[in-house]
């Protein structure tokens, strides 16, 4: 496997988590936040939003910053929108594979519905 589909491969599994995905939607309302303030607003415990801050932080999501006692997190914008465009890629890509299934169940179809006629007409 390429590095970038291995890069892609981690991505997808990162966000697959719905908590992960509720984290990076509260931090992307409040711009930043602490573990504490992120378990505030989830339904999880402090200890399991710093596990999820952890995964987000290894694949280059978000990013800490230590002010005093406190560790405050925060979007990286620049890997959130390349992941997102990643995403879109992918999106697309399977928007035109099923297309393709589309014109080819349709024209099946239209085949069938041809040959029909014709076995019709000829009785």
């Amino acid at each position: 496997m390429s590095p970038v589909a291995a890069e892609v491969d981690e991505l997808w599994s990162v966000v697959a988590d719905p908590t992960r995905r509720r984290v990076l939607d509260v931090l992307l309302d409040r711009g930043e936040a602490t573990a504490t303030i992120l378990a505030g607003e989830l339904p999880v415990t402090r200890q399991a939003v710093a596990k999820h801050l952890a995964v987000l932080d290894r694949a280059g999501l978000v990013e800490s910053t230590r002010r005093g006692r406190e560790v405050r997190y925060a979007i990286r914008p620049q890997r959130l929108d390349a992941a997102t465009r990643s995403m879109a890629q992918v999106a697309a890509d399977w928007d035109a594979r099923l297309s393709a299934i589309k014109r080819i169940a349709e024209s099946v179809a239209r085949a069938q519905a041809t040959e029909r006629q014709t076995q019709e007409a000829k009785r």
